[in-house]
């Protein structure tokens, strides 16, 4: 009696698997045949499809002049390149160095004049110096050099020579330039210059 109900439940099964096949069969049948008279009813449909598919492009050969205009093209890119952002070198437009500073701390006229007469000979010392290790170049050195004369001139006033050797050496603490440390020498001579002609 059981080996009769699993063969009926099996035989119902392939039944049942048999039928949605031959639904599904007919189903597609249908949207076959509806597809085929909608295209016979409709013939735009087809040449729309056809319209819409771009036709493949014909290959421009490159003449000479397209050739030459590219490379004139990229040879001016790489030039663009290769040019380094404009330098700007220092102006060290200064006003006219004062001992001011020493008179308000109460020396006389007289000897804050004699102060600044003793820097003189000491920016002739270390100018030669600078000048040396600029011809190397040794930016730290420069620095060191420069400090070290810095603070002798700032202690005795403010423009001129002192306000470039301020300007200087805080360019020469990371500064490696060579054009513009040079530029800074040149100040450098031209207010050790102006500085001895004006305490003459």
């Amino acid at each position: 009696m059981l080996a009769i109900t699993i063969i009926s439940i099996f035989v119902l099964l392939v039944i049942f698997i048999i039928v949605v096949e031959i639904k599904n069969e007919r189903a597609y049948q249908e949207k076959r045949r509806q597809k085929r008279q909608n295209t016979h009813q409709n013939p735009q449909a087809k040449t729309l499809k056809t319209e819409n598919i771009t036709p493949p492009r014909e290959e421009k050969v490159p003449t000479n002049s397209d050739i030459s205009h590219v490379l004139v093209e990229q040879n001016l890119e790489q030039e663009e390149e290769q040019e380094e952002p404009s330098k700007v070198l220092p102006k060290c437009l200064y006003p006219q160095f004062t001992h001011v500073r020493l008179v308000e701390m109460g020396l006389s006229e007289e000897e804050a004049k004699d102060f600044v007469q003793e820097l003189i000979p000491q920016l002739e010392t270390q100018i030669p110096l600078i000048e040396e290790v600029l011809a190397i170049p040794d930016y730290h050195q420069m620095e060191r050099l420069t400090h070290s004369i810095k603070g002798s001139a700032t202690n005795l006033g403010t423009g001129g020579i002192s306000d470039l050797l301020v300007e200087c050496n805080t360019y020469l603490k990371e500064g490696t330039d060579f054009d513009i440390a040079t530029a800074y020498f040149g100040h450098l001579k031209h207010y050790t210059k102006e500085l001895k002609e004006q305490y003459a």
